[in-house]
């Protein structure tokens, strides 16, 4: 079908061809003007068939000159019209009408012809085809029949106000005139005339209703429309409500709505006239459309707050410089507050446009808290109390609901106040604590709604703090009262009891803490007043919920934009104030890092323990910087400082695995400095973390308990003591003060307090005493370190042990110097059965941790006199002795049973096995572990250099020149702090000389009875080195010491069967070089400092005769028949022989060590090198042996043993001025003859076979000469033997057995032959003499002991001592 035939008299054919070629914007202009209708409708027709594309008809309608002139406006309107006429065709082409409908959408996207003018004029199907419209066109066309039908034929009985003016009229002035009635009568009266209106004028009740609910909503105060309202249908209210809502939301409606609106919904929801859930039904937006909004917004601040303080890796050189040209360092505290301000403002829209948040608002105007707390759990992802609205009348429901319990609290406080001051308030005291304070718990729900903004209001903050603080208080006060106080006058109509009221409290006070008290914290800009308050709730918590509590703070803090602003702003200026922070500037910049703190004590402190970690130069000002923290921020550090040792993921041990790691240490040096200082910090947390660790068998951080003590009460843990430190830890404790004080001054009133402290946190009061658990649990780590210690090589385990050890010593060190009296510290310590049997813990450790408890035994009935003194000095019987001995007792009064001490020797005696107490005594096992170097020694040397120090200060002051008031009287108290340090000293090494002759007297009383029932005497000297001597002399610097001296008073004392000669002679001949081998890095040195007091004192008797003579001459203990204490005693010249052997074996079994693969045994050996260098080696020759081997170590790879070496090398070279040769240490005695070539080639072998340390060290006789020697002794042995009718055998038979028998060492290599020569009798050479000498001391021993020995006594009892090891 074609189109019908348009006669174009202004859009000709030519045009068209010349328009459709036309390029650009260069359009042939018509030639005569033209009427717009008529242009416009040819120009339309013309498109629609296809001969001018849509895309000309902008530059047509541009070049055209119109007759009329018309607008845009009338342009569109027209091709509007024509359009709509042209869509009219039904009989028009499919094709052209499709060219009609995209021409028609073509001039709506152009913008030549507005949508609103199409959808006006045309068919709703055109308007379909053209896409003008979203819906199709048949729902178009019924709903424009609904539209029609409601606005022209439905007939709406409205009654308007118009309609019945009269009526309405007086219902609005009677409405009006509601407020003034108060009365029930009035009320009635009132409704009763409204109700005739309504009847009267025949009023619509729902417009009456909507006409009450307007006046109420204008006069919310008025309470009678609460009686008016329930005469109408309760379930209109929703409706009418609802539809006002609605109204509201509508595009045209741009006023919001108004807030009496939804003050009145909440009134009638709160009074239960209409439903919640049935009002929210018709408010907008829906919810998951707000949560959409807000949590884009949200996302949006999160990271923003992130970006604070992120570094730009992009940044130039002079960007990341310019932070550091600024001068003076300053912070912002209002920077996150600014952010929040920002944000709220920009946000402010949401509480206008949501509906449902303005509800709320309403809710909390009319207190209406059941369902405003409906409605904040419900929008709570939209977070309503950052909006001020809410918040300000959460903050006033908050208040009005806690006026109450804050009255009684503050009456409560200002009685005590007057108390205090001295004001008679008996009877107002005691109403105040008959008054207990109860909190609903609807006010736990709204400071669990209000979250971190409560900070906006700081008195209300304070205000909740003093409150909860009361509440808490109050119900610990009527736990603690009992039947004082009835559960009837506490809660009134409740029946609770009282703990569950304080464990309810207690929940509710730590939830008001963890989501609305600590996170409001971190944005109040530094105000310690809100911190102190805060702390005054926290205090009354146990640590344990504290902590927690920290815990939980910042983890859940990480959702809130305006905290993590916070946080961040605070660790970026945190780092920028380190940077700065020095000894200058530390007033300053210390106040600015107690700022920031005050706000955010997590994050500020956090940041400068992680600083500290790494800089450990930082620790000084830190702390100094730290005097301006509160109470609150130091419980925080602690938590801090627990959580940063508890953290997961760090090694705290460096990569070798020995030492510690820097963080760790420089962690526990700021510990340890910060509670020195002050006396804020608390510590049982950090000592139950250690208890905890032990458990675990984790004792690495014991260090922080090392620093603790060293730092708080002055107890310092140290191997490397001078000669003049370590003699003086034998005096007493002004002695011992004023040589080891590490310069601290003596009755320093800081390091008093600091280690009370220390010692008050360990044995609180009302808190679980940790100090013995801790203690047990170190001694028992102690004993297992080595077992369970995970490390792959020995050295990594003696660290561990080592330092174990140390901290040991020094803790119980600290334990007997702090908890005074003696008797408040054995009421505290187990008894010494339970030490061994029950915590099972070795005996050495159990004696260390109960020696200060058996120096408290005392003689049954006396009470001055204690063990091991001396109770009366003519007391010299034997019987009398015993029975003094188990007299003693100790009684601690009724706490603990009285321990006898015979009770205490059966607890020794079951700690050794059966067989041991055939060579010992418990008496002596006793008194050797309960004895100390103070009991033996003193130090009278180290008293009077002290002394005459003393008396060079007072020489010193009085030379002073300076005759100033101020200088007068600062000498005067200086003099007198010096004299009394003198006159403290001079009665102190009275006291102590005193003292030790006390104790030798009680010694020399009980000596004869420690051995003398031992049925085994040979291995007695064994028996006493393994469990007396190497336990102790390697368990402390002073116990090495001490096992040396008691020794030598055992050999002074002339203790019957006790054999000073065959000590010696065990511990250098068999024990000596498997301890070495055995022991740790300490252990060795303490052990070599055993060895050098034992060889001092043997170089000195054998330095002269007559000193020889004079102390051992005549002692047991040099008895050459040790069975038998009177027989003959081992002359000097035989003594100078066994110092010989003993001199050989030493150095034989330092080089066999000092050439060994083992690195424990090498470094061991040095370490032994060092300490016994003052006295060994002696002979020139060992001491080139021992250079040579040293200087090979000197370039040893291993940068430990290198070090070792250079010092023993060192040591060894200013002493090698004294070394003498071998004719001088024999001097005469000892015959030294060059080997022989037997011998020689016998050495040659040996050297082959068993390495060249062997063969350097043969200097003497070969294994022949030996063989040859121990034959000729053991011929004239056996004729000394048939000569004596058999009854004894000399042991120099057993001497070439044994000696032949101990010619084996480490590695199977053979004993040198000079031992053999060196056990030889003064005249072997000669045997005719010899045997001579044999026969008469034989005779003459035969004749001392004919009634002490037997008959029948075999001949091994008897023995030679200075041959029985060779």
């Amino acid at each position: 079908m074609s189109l019908p035939s348009v006669e174009c008299v202004y859009v000709t054919e030519d045009l068209v061809r010349e328009w459709k070629s036309a390029t650009g914007s260069s359009i042939p202009k018509p030639p005569d003007p033209a009427p717009a209708l008529r242009f416009l409708y040819e120009l339309c027709w013309t498109m629609v068939r296809g001969e001018l594309p849509f895309q000309k008809c902008k530059p047509v309608l541009d070049s055209v000159e119109f007759l009329d002139g018309p607008t845009k406006e009338e342009l569109g309107s027209g091709f509007a019209d024509i359009i709509s006429q042209m869509a009219l065709d039904l009989t028009l082409p499919g094709e052209f009408r499709a060219r009609l409908t995209k021409l028609a959408k073509w001039l709506v996207d152009c913008s030549l012809v507005p949508l609103r003018l199409f959808q006006e004029r045309c068919e709703e199907e055109f308007l379909w085809e053209a896409e003008l419209i979203k819906i199709k066109a048949q729902e178009l066309k019924n709903k424009e029949v609904r539209v029609n039908t409601r606005l022209l034929y439905q007939q709406t009985k409205f009654n308007l106000l118009r309609e019945e003016s009269e009526g309405y009229a007086k219902l609005v002035t009677q409405l009006c005139q509601v407020s003034d009635a108060s009365s029930d009568s009035a009320k009635a009266a009132t409704i009763g005339v409204i109700k005739s209106l309504i009847g009267h004028f025949d009023l619509d009740p729902n417009r009456v209703f909507d006409i009450v609910l307007e006046c109420y909503e204008l006069q919310s105060d008025a309470t009678i429309f609460l009686d008016l309202i329930p005469i109408f249908p309760k379930s209109h209210a929703s409706q009418i409500l609802g539809f006002k809502f609605q109204y509201y939301q509508r595009l045209d409606v741009k006023s919001p709505v108004p807030f009496g609106l939804y003050k009145l919904t909440a009134l009638l929801v709160r009074e239960d006239f209409i439903d919640l859930d049935s009002v929210c039904a018709h408010l907008l937006p829906k919810d998951e459309e707000a949560f959409e909004q807000h949590n884009a917004f949200s996302v949006k601040r999160l990271d923003e707050a992130n970006k604070i303080g992120r570094i730009n890796l992009a940044a130039t050189g002079k960007d990341l410089m310019e932070d550091e040209k600024q001068g003076d360092v300053t912070i912002d505290l209002f920077a996150s507050l600014d952010m929040e301000s920002e944000a709220v403002a920009e946000h402010f829209t949401e509480l206008e446009n949501n509906q449902t948040l303005g509800l709320l608002c309403g809710f909390l105007s009319v207190d209406d808290w059941c369902h405003a707390y409906t409605l904040l759990d419900r929008l709570s992802p939209l977070n309503p109390v950052a909006h001020l609205p809410i918040c300000n009348g959460l903050f006033r429901i908050i208040e009005m609901t806690m006026t109450p319990a804050y009255n009684i609290v503050r009456q409560t406080h200002t009685l005590a106040s007057s108390s205090a001051a001295g004001v008679d308030t008996m009877s107002a005291t005691e109403s105040a604590h008959t008054s207990f304070v109860d909190l609903p718990k609807e006010l736990f729900q709204m400071l669990a709604c209000a979250g971190p903004y409560l900070y906006r209001d700081t008195i209300l903050l304070q205000k909740v703090c003093r409150v909860l603080r009361g509440y808490y208080l109050s119900a610990l006060e009527l736990v603690e009262g009992g039947d004082k106080v009835s559960n009837r006058e506490f809660l009134p109509g409740q029946n609770k009891v009282p703990r569950m009221h304080l464990k309810e409290a207690r929940l509710r006070v730590e939830e008001a803490l963890g989501t609305c008290l600590l996170p409001s914290l971190q944005l109040v800009p530094a105000n310690p007043a809100v911190g102190q308050e805060i702390w005054e709730v926290m205090c009354l918590l146990p640590y344990e919920v504290r902590y927690r509590l920290y815990g939980e703070w910042e983890k859940d803090d990480e959702r809130t934009p305006m905290i993590l602003a916070a946080r961040q702003t605070a660790k970026l200026d945190t780092r920028r104030i380190l940077k700065r922070l020095a000894k200058e500037n530390l007033k300053q910049l210390g106040r600015m890092v107690a700022k920031l703190a005050h706000a955010n004590p997590m994050t500020v402190l956090r940041t400068i323990v992680h600083q500290i970690e790494a800089y450990r130069d930082m620790i000084t000002p830190v702390v100094d910087a730290f005097k301006y923290l509160t109470q609150l921020e130091y419980d925080i550090l602690e938590y801090v400082v627990i959580e940063r040792l508890a953290q997961g993921g760090r090694e705290k041990l460096k990569d070798d695995g020995i030492n510690l790691s820097d963080w760790l240490q420089s962690l526990a040096s700021f510990w340890g400095h910060l509670c020195k200082k002050y006396p804020s910090m608390e510590l049982r947390g950090l000592f139950q973390y250690l208890v905890n660790q032990l458990k675990r068998g984790q004792g690495i951080e014991l260090v922080l308990l090392q620093e603790l003590i060293q730092q708080m009460a002055n107890v310092q843990y140290t191997e490397n003591l001078t000669e003049e430190q370590l003699d003086a830890m034998a005096g007493g404790e002004t002695l011992r003060y004023q040589v080891t004080s590490f310069g601290v001054t003596r009755n320093n009133k800081a390091l008093v307090k600091s280690t009370n402290r220390l010692r008050d946190s360990l044995l609180p009061k009302d808190e679980p005493k940790l100090a013995i658990p801790l203690l047990l649990l170190i001694a028992q780590h102690r004993s297992v370190v080595v077992i369970k210690a995970e490390a792959p090589y020995i050295k990594m385990v003696s660290e561990q042990f080592d330092r174990c050890h140390g901290t040991l010593l020094q803790y119980v060190e600290f334990l007997c110097s702090a908890v005074t009296p003696a008797t408040a510290y054995a009421q505290l310590i187990p008894s010494l059965n339970d030490l061994v049997h029950l915590y099972h813990l070795d005996p050495e450790v159990a004696f260390l941790i109960y020696r200060p408890v058996m120096r408290l035994f005392k003689a049954h009935g006396s009470s001055e006199v204690c063990w091991p003194l001396d109770d009366d000095e003519t007391m010299d019987l034997e019987a009398e002795s015993e029975e003094k001995s188990c007299n003693l007792v100790l009684d601690l009064g009724r706490q603990k049973k009285p321990i006898m001490w015979s009770d205490l020797l059966g607890t020794v005696k079951s700690m050794l096995p059966a067989k041991a107490w055939n060579s010992l005594s418990p008496d002596l096992y006793a008194t050797f572990w309960g004895l100390t170097l103070y009991d033996l020694y003193v130090p009278k040397s180290r008293y009077d250099s002290e002394i005459a120090k003393q008396h060079a200060a007072l020489k010193a002051l009085e030379e002073l020149s300076d005759n100033s008031s101020s200088a007068i009287t600062k000498r005067k108290k200086e003099k007198e702090k010096i004299q009394e340090s003198l006159d403290r000293l001079t009665s102190e090494l009275h006291k102590h000389e005193e003292h030790v002759a006390s104790v030798r007297r009680r010694l020399s009383c009980e000596k004869d009875k420690w051995l003398s029932s031992c049925p085994d005497t040979l291995k007695i000297n064994m028996e006493f080195l393994q469990r007396c001597i190497f336990p102790r002399c390697t368990f402390s610097m002073s116990d090495a010491v001490y096992c040396a001296m008691f020794v030598h008073t055992l050999h002074s004392l002339g203790t019957p069967f006790f054999n000073t000669v065959n000590h010696i002679d065990v511990l250098i001949c068999k024990t000596l070089q498997p301890m070495i081998c055995c022991c740790t890095e300490y252990e060795v040195g303490r052990l070599g400092r055993f060895l050098y007091e034992t060889l001092k004192t043997a170089y000195y008797w054998k330095s002269d005769e007559s000193i020889y003579e004079r102390e051992c001459g005549n002692m047991p203990g040099f008895a050459v028949y040790y069975r038998y204490p009177n027989s003959q005693r081992v002359t000097y010249g035989q003594f100078i022989k066994v110092h010989w052997k003993w001199s050989q074996r030493i150095t034989r079994l330092l080089i066999q060590c000092l050439e060994s693969t083992e690195y424990m045994e090498i470094r061991n050996a040095l370490i032994m090198l060092t300490k016994i260098s003052g006295v060994f080696p002696v002979t020139r020759k060992s001491g080139i042996n021992l250079e040579k081997r040293v200087a090979k170590i000197k370039s040893d790879e291993r940068e430990d043993l290198k070090v070792l070496a250079t010092g023993v090398a060192a040591a060894m070279a200013a002493r090698k001025p004294s070394w003498v040769t071998d004719e001088e240490f024999g001097m005469g005695y000892l015959e030294v003859k060059p080997p022989s070539l037997a011998s020689k080639s016998v050495s040659t072998n040996l050297a082959a076979s068993n390495g060249p340390a062997l063969a350097q060290n043969e200097h003497i006789g070969g294994r022949g000469a030996q063989t040859d020697v121990g034959n000729s002794v053991k011929e004239q042995a056996l004729r000394t033997k048939n000569a004596e009718r058999g009854t004894e055998k000399t042991d120099t038979a057993s001497g070439g057995k044994t000696d032949t028998g101990n010619l084996k060492v480490k590695g199977g290599s053979a004993a040198n032959g000079s031992e053999a020569q060196i056990t030889t009798l003064p005249a072997v050479a000669q045997s005719g003499s010899h045997q001579r000498y044999v026969e008469e001391s034989a005779t003459k021993f035969d004749e001392s002991i004919t009634k002490a020995a037997p008959k029948d006594s075999t001949d091994s009892e008897v023995l030679l001592i200075f041959t029985v090891n060779g």
